[in-house]
Parts: structure tokens; sequence; C-alpha cells
């Protein structure tokens, strides 16, 4: 799975940064799977093609 979010190649590396990275990538799994997405990868590469979508899929939008 950090293949698939580029861990691997993340500059965030000190302090509370990693840990905050880690949360925000589970809250956007857990977004995703709560709007019933089975797919995590390819929700991930739809959200990441129009910024208003991960807005409106948390309902701020």
């Amino acid at each position: 799975m950090s293949a698939l979010h580029g861990l691997s190649r993340t500059k965030v590396r000190t302090g509370h940064l990693p840990r905050t990275m880690a949360s925000l990538r589970n809250l956007a799994i857990g977004v995703f799977r709560q709007n019933g997405r089975t797919n995590i990868a390819a929700a991930l590469r739809h959200t990441s093609r129009d910024y208003h979508r991960p807005l409106s899929a948390l309902g701020l939008m």
C-alpha cells in the first residue's frame, strides 16, 4: 500500500508530520469506503483529477 501512496518518495520524515500524513491517508481511505468505493486506487485517481472532488466527498462543497 505504501507504494500506492508514494510514501517511499516523501520528504516528510521528521517530527509529527509522518503521523499526520498517515492520519490524512487513513481519513481519505475511510471516506472512500464510507461512500461505497471498493477500489481505493481507482478512487484516489478519480479524486485527484479535480480539486473539488475531495471537498465534495467530505461534504464541504
